[in-house]
């Protein structure tokens, strides 16, 4: 399955290299990509994403980047 986010502050284009490379790593994560200029998040998942994964990928993330916000896209 594939989910879209917008991020909001992202201060770094090597914030946002750490912070993909971190939720590749993330099991049930096939393919991640963070584009630092749109500040979009493209996630490829095994299974649907629940509430309790989406609180992992943020957790993850918030390692990196602690005030980094991520929302989803309709």
């Amino acid at each position: 399955m594939i989910y879209n986010y917008k991020l909001e502050n992202l201060d770094c284009a090597n914030c946002a290299r750490e912070v993909e490379n971190e939720i590749k790593k993330l099991k049930g994560v096939n393919s991640c990509s963070l584009n630092f200029f749109t500040l979009k998040l493209k996630l490829e998942t095994e299974n649907e994403i629940t509430d309790d994964f989406f609180k992992l990928i943020l957790k993850t993330a918030k390692r990196v980047e602690p005030d980094i916000v991520i929302k989803g896209i309709k």
